[in-house]
């Protein structure tokens, strides 16, 4: 089989890692990838969003599975443009992406379906939206941009003030563009985040194993969001009762809707959930694989992932036989940053320390680099994003294959390279405590 992956991102570059070590593989290309996404597939000089370039290079290759990386494409209508001219591709078209492309929608379609989630109002006046904001009670507050902001547009308010002053940035400054012409102030939640991804055809799910991610910029989760600076699996705040409970009230809910307004939904299906104690409520639907949380997941996969994804691509998961089985090990992956993120950076910072990272990995232990933002320049590995590394490390417990994690990332430097300590900190908080 001839696989494409469309994107040049950390997840991307996992999906390519774990994508050529299927048997069924005979070529696989990504576009646009990056200088380590080279190194496993061979990359195509097209941009994720170049719908009709990509669909006319697919088609002249005689790709027979596309796999969606980022968002944004796949909210614009590639999988749909793919899908009109025969080619088979993993990704929801653009109006099951709505679930993504679209806060506010994504809300009201759980509210009518009655699945978990907070209380919310949406606006997409700044003065209606400000006077909602002073009718609540002092406290923290959740405002969102409505449409796409690369994981970025979300601020967890402390205080109405704070409030007022996100809304203000979003509606008024436009720091996020289009993406906040509407926003959606919800209640806050309290609890434990956690990641759930699903992959299905519409009707049938194979659930992977549960992750949780760090967006705050800084340690002890402060500072503004990002796209996320580290991840770690499985999550022990899901509960094996807890995680049913998400297919049953999340997922299933979710399918049964979508079906309900004949949207053909292939692809992956991320829920962000808020647990509380024996509760769950979902606080947003993502359309692809999470970023960094894929990272930290798909190490710890046994089965070959090739055929799930074509299984789900052609609509044929019941009655498959197929399943994501994970190992037992834990996994955790910390993001390396450029300077400034996530506000403006650098970028053609040289990065050292590449050439000797596998020597950090212990006998029972796994270790990969996946890049997320980098590029060669004169034939060397230079910085080209915000986010810029993502040290993966595997083992039989999530202690170990933090360290491991954390030894080969102070072995990698350029200019300004920052990243968290702190990757984990709640679940190694729940070992301390029992």
């Amino acid at each position: 089989m001839r696989v494409l992956i469309v994107g040049g991102g950390g997840r991307e570059h996992a999906l390519a890692w774990k994508l050529a070590q299927s048997p069924l593989l005979t070529g696989i290309y990504c576009a646009p990838g990056n200088a380590g996404i080279a190194t496993v597939a061979e990359c195509v000089p097209l941009q994720a969003e170049d719908a009709a370039d990509l669909k006319e290079w697919a088609l002249a290759h005689k790709i027979d599975l596309t796999v969606v990386g980022p968002e944004a494409p796949l909210a614009a209508g590639l999988a749909d443009h793919f899908r009109a001219a025969g080619l088979k591709v993993f990704g929801p078209g653009s109006a099951g992406a709505r679930l993504e492309g679209s806060k506010a929608w994504a809300k009201e379609q759980m509210s009518r379906w009655g699945i978990p989630t907070a209380g919310f109002a949406v606006f997409d006046r700044y003065e209606p939206a400000r006077r909602h904001i002073d009718t609540l009670p002092e406290g923290p507050v959740v405002v969102k941009a409505d449409g796409l902001a690369a994981g970025k547009g979300v601020t967890v308010a402390r205080t109405r003030g704070e409030a007022e002053e996100a809304l203000r940035k979003i509606m008024v400054e436009g720091v996020f563009g289009a993406a906040g012409g509407r926003v959606v102030i919800e209640d806050c939640l309290t609890g434990e985040e956690v990641s759930v991804l699903a992959v299905t055809d519409g009707k049938e799910l194979l659930v992977l194993p549960s992750a949780q991610d760090h967006k705050a910029i800084g340690e002890g989760d402060t500072g503004p969001n990002t796209g996320g600076m580290g991840a770690y699996s499985p999550a022990p705040a899901l509960t094996a009762r807890l995680s049913h409970a998400a297919v049953e009230t999340v997922f299933r809910p979710l399918l049964a809707g979508l079906n309900a307004q004949g949207v053909d939904y292939r692809g992956v299906i991320y829920a962000g959930l808020m647990v509380s104690g024996n509760r769950i409520s979902v606080l947003e639907f993502n359309v692809r694989f999470g970023d960094p949380e894929t990272q930290a997941i798909l190490p710890r996969l046994e089965a070959d992932l090739l055929p799930p994804l074509l299984a789900a691509a052609e609509g044929r998961l019941a009655g498959s036989g197929l399943e994501l089985r994970a190992s037992a090990a834990a996994a955790a992956c910390v993001v390396i940053a450029s300077p400034g993120y996530p506000g403006p950076y650098p970028t053609g910072q040289a990065i050292s320390g590449l050439d000797r990272i596998e020597e950090f990995a212990g006998a029972d232990e796994g270790l990969a680099v996946f890049h997320a933002g980098t590029a060669v320049q004169n034939g060397a590995i230079v910085t080209a994003g915000g986010r810029v590394l993502g040290v993966t490390a595997w083992a039989k417990e999530l202690p170990a294959a933090l360290a491991t994690a954390y030894r080969a990332a102070d072995q990698i430097s350029f200019p300004g390279c920052y990243f968290r300590r702190d990757i984990a900190h709640r679940a190694l908080g729940r070992k301390e405590e029992s």
